[in-house]
C-alpha cells in the first residue's frame, strides 16, 4: 500500500511544496503539493531529480580515501581520525592560515550544514574562509549592512501586491526568484498584469522572463549602475523624490542628490545604450505607480559595480516611498529569524595575504583562493576543506584553481560526488541525501515574498553506515578540539526548536509536524524603523564606503572596449539548472544541448558564423570550444554561456554529466576582475573574442 510524504524541495531557492508517493522504499511519483499555502501546487522539473539523487549509482555511500590515485572505501572512524589529524598536523606546522575552507551554494539549502558549518570554522581557527557568497549575492549583503545595519536585512519585492515591477539582471522565470523566494512565479507575475500593473525588464538578453514582461530593454553588460544613477538623478531634478514617512528616519538624501548630479540620462545613454528619453520615462513611471518595486539580482551583483547597484536599487525604492510598504520592497518576518542582533563591524578586519582583499562577514573573496594556495610564503594555504561545492566549475578562472588544488598537501571534502573539485581530495566524507534528512529552510524563508513555515521529517531512514551532514561536522569538530570519549550528537532540531520558540510566532516542532503542508504566517508587513539595526535605527541613504566608490565608477566613463576582446560575456540560467551537480540526472539534462554560446545574429553574420557551428571563445585566462546559438534575443556585442558545465575534466565520476560535459564558462572568467568594494567576482562583462 503506497503512502504520501510532504516536504519542501530544497534544490533551489523556491522551496516548493511537494507530494511524494512511495511504497516499500521506492518513490512512485513526485508532484506539487496543492495544499502548500506558499507554492500552491507548483513545482519545476528540478523536484523530480530528488528521486534520481537518492537512487544515483554514482553517489558515494561510504567514505573514500585516495591511494596511489585510486579510490578505496574506508570506515568512518578511520576517515574522521585521518582528516582531523592531518588538518591539525598542517596547522601546527604552518599556522592557522595554512588551512582553508570552501563552502558551496548547497550549504544554505541543507538544515544540518546550515546550523553546523560555523562550528567547524571556529574549530579550524582559519582566516581563509571562502564560499559561493562572493560569486553570487555578496553585494546585497554589503548594501544591507551599510544601509540598514545587518547583512541579512535584505529587502524583498512584495510582488503579490505590486503594481509596477522593474527587473534588472534577473530571470525569475528560470530561477523561481532569487533573493526573492517566490514559488509559482509565473502566476505571481501574471497577477501583476491581471490587476492592471506593469512589468519592465532590463537585461542584456531577452530572457525567458521577457515573455511575461510588458517591455524589455537591452542594456550593455556591466553598465547598470549608470542607468540607476541616472534614474536617481531624474527623481531629484524633477521633484519626484518623495520618501513620505521614511523621511522621519532616513539620513543622507542631500548627499545622494549631490553625488548623483553628474550622471544625467544623456551620460547614462552613452554607457548603457538605453536612450535618455527612455531613462526619464522609466523613472517617471516608476515614481508615479501606486505600488512599485525595483529588483536587481545576479546580473547586477556579479559585475564590477555590484555594491553600487544594490545600493542604488534600495535608494530608488526609498526615494519613491516604495519601501516598507505593501507592493514595494519589504523585510520578512520569518519564524526562525537570522536577524537577531547587530553584527557590529564585519568588514575589513583582515585581508587576503596576496592581494590584500578585505574580509566581509568572516569571509575572503573566493577569487583569491587559488593564489592563496599557489603563492609560496608564510601563510600559504596548504590544506583545504570543501563542503558541498565545486569551485573548479563555479569560481573565476577555474583552470587556475584546478592546478592549485593539485598542489595541496591535504584536502578533505564533504560531498557525495567525486566531481571536478573533490577529485583532488585525499578523503571524501559523503552525507546522507536530501530525502534521508530532515529539513527546515532557515535561509530562504528569510528572503521569501510571504511569511511561511514548514518542517520536513526524513522520508527514508538512512542506512546504519551512513552519516548525516550534521554528524560529519560535529565529528570533525570533536576531533579537532581534541575531545576525549564518544561524541553525543546534537541533531539540528535542537537549535531549530529554540529558534522557533523564541521567534516572533512562538512556534514549535510539534506544531509544524501537525501541519505537514506548512503554515501560512501572512503577507509581509511594514516594520520600520523598529527592524533597523543601525546605531540610531535610521536608514543610511549615502553610506561613506559606497559614496567613496563612485570615483571608481566615474573612471569607467573614460574606459574603452578592448580591441583584442571585443565581446562582453554574460552567464545564463535554465529552469532545469541550478548547480553543477544537477547535470548528473537525465531528467534535468535531456533535450537539446544547452551549453552553447549565444550570439546576436548580426554579430554572427559579421564573423561568418552559422547556428550550431563550433566556435572558439577566448579571454585573458583561457579558451574553450562549444557550439554557438545565433539569435536576435541577445544584444549586439554580447555573448552568453550557461554556468556549471565543463564536466570533461579528468577524475570526475559522474557518468551522465560526463555525457553532457559542455564547457566551463569559468575557464574564461577572470579572478583579477571583481567588484573591488565588496570582493564579489565580476562574471558579467568578461571580455572575450569569438572565432570559428
Amino acid at each position: 500500500m503506497s503512502e504520501k510524504h510532504y516536504r519542501n524541495c530544497n534544490l533551489c531557492e523556491a522551496i516548493c511544496g511537494i507530494e511524494i508517493e512511495h511504497e516499500n522504499g521506492r518513490i512512485l511519483s513526485i508532484t506539487g503539493d496543492k495544499l502548500d499555502p506558499f507554492s500552491r501546487g507548483h513545482i519545476c522539473p528540478k523536484a523530480l531529480a530528488l528521486r534520481d539523487i537518492y537512487e544515483d549509482p554514482d553517489r558515494l555511500r561510504a567514505p573514500v580515501r585516495k591511494v596511489n590515485g585510486e579510490w578505496r572505501e574506508i570506515g568512518w572512524d578511520e576517515a574522521f581520525d585521518e582528516a582531523a589529524s592531518r588538518l591539525l598536523e598542517i596547522r601546527a606546522k604552518y599556522g592557522n592560515a595554512a588551512v582553508a575552507v570552501y563552502q558551496g551554494n548547497p550549504s544554505v539549502h541543507n538544515l544540518g550544514t546550515m546550523l553546523n558549518g560555523r562550528e567547524l570554522l571556529k574549530a579550524l581557527r582559519t582566516p581563509n574562509n571562502f564560499s559561493a557568497t562572493s560569486v553570487d549575492q555578496l553585494p546585497h549583503h554589503f548594501a544591507s549592512w551599510a544601509m540598514f545595519g545587518h547583512p541579512f536585512l535584505i529587502p524583498i519585492p512584495d510582488i503579490d501586491r505590486a503594481q509596477h515591477f522593474l527587473i534588472l539582471g534577473a530571470n525569475p522565470l528560470a530561477s523561481n526568484g532569487s533573493l526573492m523566494t517566490s514559488p509559482d512565479i509565473i502566476n505571481r507575475l501574471n497577477a501583476i498584469k491581471g490587476r492592471g500593473g506593469k512589468i519592465v525588464l532590463i537585461d542584456p538578453r531577452k530572457t525567458e522572463t521577457a515573455r511575461v514582461a510588458d517591455e524589455h530593454h537591452f542594456i550593455r553588460p556591466g553598465t547598470d549602475a549608470f542607468l540607476l544613477f541616472a534614474m536617481v538623478n531624474v527623481l531629484f531634478t524633477e521633484g519626484l523624490a518623495e520618501p513620505g514617512r521614511l523621511s522621519a528616519f532616513t539620513d543622507g538624501a542631500d548627499v545622494l542628490k549631490e553625488v548623483s548630479a553628474w550622471c544625467t540620462p544623456e551620460i547614462a545613454e552613452a554607457r548603457t545604450g538605453i536612450a535618455a528619453t527612455e531613462i526619464v520615462r522609466l523613472a517617471r513611471e516608476f515614481a508615479a505607480a501606486d505600488a512599485a518595486v525595483c529588483y536587481g539580482r545576479i546580473g547586477l551583483s556579479t559585475q564590477r559595480f555590484g555594491g553600487i547597484c544594490q545600493w542604488l536599487i534600495n535608494a530608488i525604492n526609498i526615494l519613491t516611498g516604495n519601501f516598507d510598504r505593501p507592493g514595494g520592497a519589504m523585510f520578512t518576518a520569518p519564524a526562525f529569524d537570522l536577524v537577531r542582533a547587530s553584527k557590529g563591524e564585519i568588514h575589513g578586519r583582515w585581508k587576503s595575504r596576496v592581494r590584500g582583499l578585505p574580509e566581509f562577514m568572516g569571509e575572503l573573496p573566493v577569487a583569491a583562493m587559488a593564489e592563496e594556495i599557489m603563492m609560496p610564503g608564510e601563510g600559504q594555504v596548504r590544506a583545504l576543506v570543501t563542503s558541498c561545492g565545486n569551485p573548479v566549475l563555479s569560481t573565476p578562472n577555474g583552470g587556475q584553481l584546478d592546478k592549485a588544488l593539485s598542489g595541496l598537501e591535504f584536502m578533505v571534502s564533504i560531498d557525495f560526488y567525486i566531481n571536478e573539485t573533490t577529485s583532488h581530495a585525499d578523503i571524501i566524507l559523503p552525507p546522507a541525501t536530501n530525502l534521508e534528512s530532515s529539513h527546515y529552510d532557515v535561509i530562504f524563508n528569510s528572503f521569501a515574498v510571504r511569511n511561511t513555515a514548514k518542517y520536513s521529517p526524513p522520508l527514508f531512514a538512512k542506512s546504519d553506515d551512513a552519516r548525516y551532514d550534521w554528524q560529519i561536522f560535529q565529528e570533525l569538530v570533536h576531533r579537532l578540539k581534541g575531545a576525549n570519549g564518544d561524541l553525543e550528537f546534537e541533531p539540528p532540531e535542537a537549535k531549530l526548536g529554540l529558534g522557533l520558540a523564541f521567534g516572533k510566532y512562538g512556534l514549535s516542532l510539534e506544531k509544524l509536524l501537525d501541519e505537514p503542508h506548512g503554515i501560512d504566517l501572512g503577507e509581509l508587513q511594514p516594520c520600520l524603523p523598529g527592524r533597523l539595526l543601525t546605531p540610531e535605527k535610521r536608514i543610511n541613504l549615502a553610506p561613506e564606503l559606497l559614496v567613496a566608490d563612485l570615483d571608481r565608477l566615474k573612471a569607467e566613463m573614460a574606459a574603452e572596449d578592448s580591441a583584442e576582446f571585443p565581446f562582453s560575456l554574460i552567464g545564463r540560467r535554465h529552469l532545469r539548472d541550478c548547480n553543477s551537480w544537477m547535470h548528473n540526472f537525465e531528467v534535468l539534462v535531456k533535450g537539446p544541448d544547452r551549453c552553447t554560446v549565444m550570439i546576436n545574429d548580426a554579430d554572427a553574420a559579421v564573423l561568418g558564423l552559422s547556428n550550431g557551428q563550433v566556435v572558439e571563445v577566448s579571454s585573458r585566462v583561457g579558451t574553450i570550444e562549444l557550439p554557438c546559438t545565433v539569435t536576435d534575443a541577445i544584444g549586439r556585442g554580447t555573448v552568453s554561456i550557461p554556468h556549471g558545465y565543463g564536466h570533461g575534466r579528468q577524475g570526475s565520476r559522474a557518468a551522465i554529466a560526463g555525457q553532457h560535459s559542455g564547457a566551463s564558462i569559468n575557464d574564461l572568467t577572470d579572478e583579477l576582475v571583481l567588484d573591488e568594494l565588496t570582493g564579489n567576482a565580476a562574471f558579467s562583462n568578461v571580455r572575450v573574442r569569438i572565432s570559428a
